[in-house]
């Protein structure tokens, strides 16, 4: 009886954890009736591209929030570190040296808000907060606000290119997620970010650094975005003080969506592609569908409510 029940149990957890996949298998289901270009194979390779760049920040956001923390500066610090790296290229300087500027940019950033959560003792929202807007007015400051354009093609290819007829943007995303998996996985970094999530305090009585932990979380944030802002930058062939607007909240959603909980402690990172895939996936369908635009956030927040109540309800 007893390994009935635990069967029972570890079928059921398996269950939860393919949620995500079974609603974006139902979702493709009904939108290949709805329409019949949704099932095209260039216009999947174009709802892979269009996640991309969320993908890419929500890995760093899966981080924060698995931490119990979270992170509104992403678009923001995706932003400074777009323009950081344009006005290198702009100024004559290799792309290699400005795709390492824009890395460390995302690098300074995610370590300041590291440790303002951990040393600063501020509340993750509020740190967060005043980072994004201290690095979108220096964005600003910086391009005095003005977009930059026309880069060289080796660093275009980042963006348009493709390798067998995958997009290489799409290439990296997937190695970076693979490396993410591994960390979270097979690291104690992955095991540790999981235990403060779970419970900090318990966390820190077991002997572990709580602090560098939690501010690593927040250093991978801040490389995820700059990352981001190399592949976004990459994509339009122009460095812009205004990228990122509003990305936060579509990392967060991705990262919801796809299971990981807002309390930390709980979560996948293939949750989180799957979930930025069913956002991409949703706003797709409701193009092809020539759906009003405004109708597309109203969905998505939706999700996202939905997606919280049955996380919820789980622990109830």
């Amino acid at each position: 009886m007893e390994g009935a029940a635990k069967g029972s149990r570890s079928r059921k957890i398996d269950l939860s954890k393919m949620t995500t996949f079974f609603v974006l298998i139902g979702m493709c289901v009904i939108l290949s009736f709805a329409s019949k270009y949704f099932l095209t194979y260039n216009n999947l390779i174009n709802v892979i591209a269009q996640v991309t760049v969320n993908a890419v920040v929500a890995v760093g956001m899966t981080f924060v929030i698995l931490t119990g923390g979270i992170d509104l500066s992403v678009g923001s610090m995706l932003a400074l570190s777009g323009i950081v790296m344009g006005m290198l290229m702009k100024a004559g300087m290799p792309v290699a040296v400005a795709l390492l500027a824009a890395l460390l940019v995302g690098l300074i950033l995610g370590t300041i808000n590291g440790l303002l959560v951990t040393v600063g003792k501020l509340p993750p929202f509020i740190a967060s907060l005043g980072m994004m807007n201290i690095a979108r007015a220096a964005s600003l400051i910086i391009s005095k606000g003005g977009n930059m354009s026309s880069f060289p093609k080796s660093f275009i290819w980042i963006g348009v290119g493709k390798v067998f007829g995958i997009p290489v943007q799409v290439v990296f995303m997937l190695i970076l997620y693979v490396i993410a998996f591994y960390v979270l996985r097979y690291r104690k970094v992955g095991r540790y970010i999981y235990a403060i999530g779970g419970n900090k305090e318990a966390t820190r009585l077991s002997g572990i650094n709580v602090k560098l932990y939690e501010a690593t979380a927040y250093v991978v944030s801040g490389m995820t975005a700059a990352l981001a802002a190399i592949i976004l930058t990459a994509k339009l062939n122009a460095a812009q003080p205004m990228a990122g607007v509003n990305y936060e909240l579509d990392a967060v959603a991705a990262t919801v969506i796809g299971g990981t909980s807002l309390t930390g402690g709980v979560g996948s990172i293939w949750g989180t592609i799957l979930g930025a895939i069913i956002i991409g996936v949703i706003r797709n369908g409701l193009n092809l569908l020539n759906a009003n635009s405004y109708l597309q956030q109203g969905i998505i927040g939706f999700v996202i409510i939905l997606a919280v109540l049955l996380d919820v309800f789980k622990k109830k």
